[in-house]
């Protein structure tokens, strides 16, 4: 068949597509909301197809797709493909080796913050994973040449460095009273990384507007940059910490007028998903309950230390779609899980049900 006509024939429902080359090897997979609309942009003439496209539509001969309930699904379901097959097409996503952390330790008296790919050292502080090194960098590189802390020389006390007549360095490589200076100011970094002090934001969006209002717009576009790597940094360490809390989360989300799904996860995993009919809100509080109980009593401990850099995609999937607005969602203490007659157990899920299901 026709590859186009193949598209043709395909659902207007979320699901996974796989793209095959010639040898049915699976090059690319991909997700879609809806899959007709989705697989058939790859065959309309577009100028704005990046060089990826093109490449991938003249290695492209057939394609297999799997459909799915909702485009939650849809996403978790390509992570997975794409980390058991690595397609030759999804290189953003094939190696979390790539994945990078930001290091802070303390170097002969002086703390020193830079790039790693491993958290292995026991006596540093690290933040991460994160999926993009130039992100990374450019947030690093702006916070130091915001509070002059960029020393070329900092071990050596006695002479200034490049740098420091750059106006870059505020003159730790000099010691004395400088020395301090850049601890303090390298702690009000760790402070903003922790979620603890965004006063540094605040500092960077008035200098933007200053520069802006003084016409220096290089300036003005640095600052902003460096901005939007920062927020980048920061809402990744949302999702790391949001998902190392090991919590019990029951999520609903509406399939139709008459139907919803319930899914439960854990950490980052889903570990069960079941459709079912929102009919009275009495019969469907004892069905959701009676699942939350006992999937959630009986699943293994699946608490994390720290999130690995091979669970930060899914981990990013799962916190971006509970703070969307496709689903209802509570987060169940164990503590809540300890008995079955818990009155506040009961006014969570009502709360679950009839936010979603039955509004």
């Amino acid at each position: 068949m026709n590859l186009k006509e193949k598209v043709k024939s395909l659902p207007s429902s979320p699901g996974v597509y796989l793209m095959k080359d010639s040898n049915a090897q699976i090059i690319y997979v991909g997700k879609a909301k809806n899959l007709k609309n989705r697989v058939r942009s790859y065959f309309q003439n577009s100028k704005s197809h990046t060089q990826k496209i093109i490449k991938l539509k003249a290695s492209l001969k057939d394609f297999d797709f799997i459909l799915t309930d909702t485009e939650f699904e849809a996403f978790m379901l390509e992570c997975k493909l794409i980390k058991e097959m690595k397609p030759i097409f999804n290189r953003m996503m094939k190696s979390p080796q790539s994945y990078i952390y930001i290091r802070i330790y303390l170097d002969r008296g002086y703390q020193r913050m830079e790039i790693c790919k491993n958290p292995d050292k026991q006596d540093s502080l690290y933040f991460g994973p994160y999926t993009s090194k130039h992100t990374v960098e450019k947030a690093l590189q702006g916070m130091k040449d915001f509070y002059k802390i960029n020393c070329n020389t900092p071990s050596n006390k006695n002479t200034p460095c490049l740098n420091y007549s750059l106006g870059l360095c505020l003159g730790m490589c000099k010691g004395g009273a400088a020395f301090d200076q850049y601890n303090e100011r390298l702690n009000k970094i760790l402070a903003l990384l922790q979620g603890l002090d965004t006063s540094l934001l605040s500092d960077l969006e008035q200098r933007m507007t200053e520069a802006s209002e003084k016409f220096d717009f290089e300036a003005a576009l640095k600052y902003r940059d460096t901005l939007e790597a920062i927020h980048s940094l920061l809402n990744k360490e949302k999702v790391i910490e949001f998902t190392e809390c090991n919590k019990n989360i029951a999520v609903i989300e509406r399939l139709t007028d008459c139907t919803s799904k319930l899914f439960l996860i854990k950490n980052n995993k889903i570990i069960f998903s079941e459709k079912f009919s929102c009919s009275e809100v009495e019969s469907v509080h004892k069905t959701v309950k009676a699942k939350i109980v006992t999937i959630f009593r009986s699943s293994e401990d699946q608490s994390l230390k720290k999130i690995s850099r091979d669970e930060i995609d899914t981990a990013q999937i799962i916190y971006s779609y509970l703070k969307g607005n496709n689903c209802s969602y509570i987060i169940i203490s164990e503590q809540l899980l300890e008995t079955t007659n818990n009155a506040l157990l009961d006014d969570e899920i009502y709360r679950l049900i009839q936010t979603y299901t039955f509004n």
